[in-house]
């Protein structure tokens, strides 16, 4: 639910949440300034109210952060804040503020609060950790269903027809198990390039290996049940009695593995994002966020750093949780007992 109403919970509504304010780098939790939004002089087309709400609206202010203001007859003068100490003095007239009035120059300066600080760039850490999170989830859904995909269709194969279609697909299998994830994802990425959809693909990819060595061991099991021996004397096609009889008595395992599946491929994106072969800035993927902050951990401000760690430690957790409680709901044995 936060990945989906990211923007109207996020109180960077830009797309990225990607307002930078490179007066405000580094700030810690809960920082508050006065700010000044001054309309840009190019507006960009917002779109319509379905892009807004899943690709965020164009900021149409440049956001001058100010230590205080004085209301002239013909503008504002502010007292601009750029670091610690360090101010200088701007005036703005009415025309450039786009107003007529001082009552309208007053509706232009607002309070802004920044819950969980700011990063390097001055960007509201709190937006990006609710956008990335579309980022964790998407790689975990699309590499999940591509390789889970694969992998029901390899194993399947291999565990129901035996013989020398099985010696293929498990020597293949055996290949690809020898090279480690991280490499084979670098070289699918090298491949097809990096980017968005790109890395997903990679990772569904390089991750249906253990899904087909599971579900193949599965199938050669259940294959020699009773109930698939009379189905196969009843004259069914393989067709039907493989989706029909023997992958509904395995779903309890195609969804640990799944959910296995999601949360490595969580891990496996960030670790690509930490390296800058993943998901390229200005998208917030969690595993950027750390990297492009991870030497504050011992520069005395480690939150930008720590906050998304912790949500990509939660939602691998969630996921794993998530993944045996089905298992044991779908598990027929379990309920007959």
């Amino acid at each position: 639910m936060i990945a989906i109403f990211a923007y109207p919970l996020a109180s960077d509504k830009s797309p990225n949440a990607n307002t930078m304010i490179v007066e405000l780098s580094a700030k810690p939790i809960s920082y508050k300034k006065t700010f000044l939004k001054v309309p840009k002089a190019q507006q960009r087309i917002e779109g319509n109210a379905f892009s807004r709400f899943f690709l965020g609206t164009p900021d149409k202010y440049n956001w001058i952060p100010i230590n205080g203001w004085v209301l002239l007859t013909d503008g504002i003068q502010v007292r601009h804040y750029i670091d610690e100490g360090l101010e200088d003095n701007l005036k703005f007239s009415y025309k450039a503020l786009g107003v007529s009035s001082t009552q309208e120059v007053k509706k232009l300066l607002v309070i802004k609060s920044f819950i969980l600080g700011t990063d390097r760039y001055g960007r509201d850490i709190f937006s990006r950790l609710l956008i990335g999170s579309r980022i964790s989830l998407g790689v975990g859904i699309i590499s999940v269903l591509l390789s889970i995909s694969i992998g029901i269709f390899m194993g399947t194969m291999s565990g129901w027809y035996g013989g020398k279609i099985d010696y293929i697909i498990m020597w293949f299998v055996n290949i690809l198990w020898a090279i480690p994830t991280l490499l084979l994802v670098f070289a699918i990425t090298l491949t097809i390039g990096k980017g968005f959809w790109e890395i997903f693909i990679a990772i569904g990819l390089s991750s249906w290996v253990s899904a087909a060595r599971l579900i193949r061991g599965q199938v050669m099991q259940i294959k020699e049940q009773d109930f698939i021996v009379a189905a196969k004397a009843l004259g069914f096609k393989d067709f039907r009695i493989i989706f029909k009889h023997i992958l509904p008595n395995i779903a309890g395992p195609i969804t640990v593995i799944a959910a296995a599946n999601f949360a490595t491929a969580i891990l496996v994106e960030a670790g690509l994002s930490f390296l800058g072969i993943g998901v390229q800035p200005p998208m917030p993927s969690w595993g950027l966020m750390i990297k492009e902050h991870y030497n504050f951990l011992i520069a005395g401000n480690p939150v930008p750093a720590l906050l998304p760690g912790f949500a990509i430690m939660i939602l691998v957790l969630a996921f794993n949780i998530l993944g045996n409680a089905i298992r044991d709901i779908l598990d027929v044995r379990n309920q007959i007992n």
